[in-house]
């Protein structure tokens, strides 16, 4: 990955109660819908994965999966920690979308039905590779996105922010 997805490791020594409560709520909201785009980046990442797979690798016999495309693209909706839906805005023009549309351009996915075995491989372990590596990435937002939400819930609790700075009556 070229990094051009916005996320700064550096993040991850914030020390998050030096944070105002605007900047620490506001550092939330953005690491949450750019984990929204990287979310939806890696799903297309692995149904893409999947459909070579089971389309030309013959992990499913039969050659005509659309009967099958329901489940080959759900079947990556669970796993990793229970995130509430939010509304998810357009990532057409997310670097990590068009990262990933390189890599299966460079290893010919919209030729997958004339590449030759290796190919295919080559082709699923790119785009395998590329997904791990967002993976990792939403990891290290996931945590600091908790340290941040637990921030946020120990000053409600210990009566350092109240229900007024939550409805913007003061910060």
């Amino acid at each position: 990955m070229d990094g051009s997805d916005n996320f700064s490791p550096d993040l991850a020594s914030l020390d998050v109660g030096s944070l105002e409560l605007g900047q620490l709520r506001g550092l939330r909201s953005r690491l949450q819908a750019e984990d929204d785009a990287v979310s939806y980046v890696r799903r297309i990442a692995q149904a893409r994965c999947d459909v070579v797979a089971a389309r030309y690798l013959e992990i499913n016999p039969d050659p005509d999966i659309t009967g099958d495309l329901g489940a080959i693209l759900s079947s990556h909706l669970t796993g990793g920690p229970a995130r509430p839906p939010r509304p998810v805005e357009p990532v057409d023009d997310h670097p990590l979308l068009e990262e990933l549309d390189r890599i299966c351009a460079a290893h010919g996915f919209s030729r997958a039905d004339e590449l030759r075995t290796e190919e295919l491989h080559a082709l699923v372990e790119a785009i395998s590779t590329f997904e791990r590596q967002v993976s990792q990435d939403r990891q290290a937002r996931f945590e600091i996105l908790d340290a941040l939400s637990a921030e946020l819930v120990r000053r409600y609790r210990e009566g350092e922010a109240t229900v007024d700075t939550l409805l913007g009556s003061g910060d």
